[in-house]
């Protein structure tokens, strides 16, 4: 049973009786329509790439995966945009996802992001190009397929002990 399956221990209120408490977690569409987002963003990078417009926009997209890597994916500008956008229009998930997963994959992605905006800066394009590839087939996953390969990186690790 995953973290995000356990059930939920009820609170007790001053009058005795079991009051339920919200679970912990994230809609699992977020995640998956940020992925989409940054699959856009990655794949205008790859359009624009070599130059100056595509290093400042990796380094943006690396500060949105920053923000969900130190904040969690819940503090980013596209899961604020996913909130006031895109959920009030959806039905209630039928069941929360554990935030840590993928907090998990936007370290990854920012690593990534990084790497190619280094490459970029230092005039190493196929390393910016690759970096900035590898992001994208991990973003393209979780969008289409919604496979977070960095959540499983996660899932391994935590199995593994590390």
């Amino acid at each position: 049973m995953s973290t995000i399956d356990q059930p939920r221990t009820p609170a007790v209120a001053p009058t005795g009786q079991a009051t339920p408490v919200a679970p912990a977690g994230i809609d699992p569409r977020g995640p998956q329509f940020a992925a989409t987002l940054t699959s856009v963003v990655l794949l205008a990078v790859l359009l624009l790439a070599p130059g100056t417009a595509a290093a400042v926009l990796l380094a943006a997209q690396a500060v949105v995966f920053a923000i969900g890597a130190t904040r969690g994916v819940q503090h980013t500008p596209y899961a604020w945009l996913f909130r006031t956008l895109v959920r009030p229009r959806l039905s209630a998930p039928d069941e929360l996802e554990d935030p840590a997963p993928p907090r998990f994959a936007q370290i990854v992605g920012l690593v990534f992001a990084l790497v190619g905006v280094a490459g970029f800066a230092l005039g190493l394009d196929v390393v910016g190009l690759v970096a900035t590839g590898f992001a994208l087939v991990a973003a393209l996953l979780n969008a289409v397929f919604r496979f977070c390969l960095g959540c499983e990186m996660y899932l391994l690790l935590q199995r593994l002990g590390a």
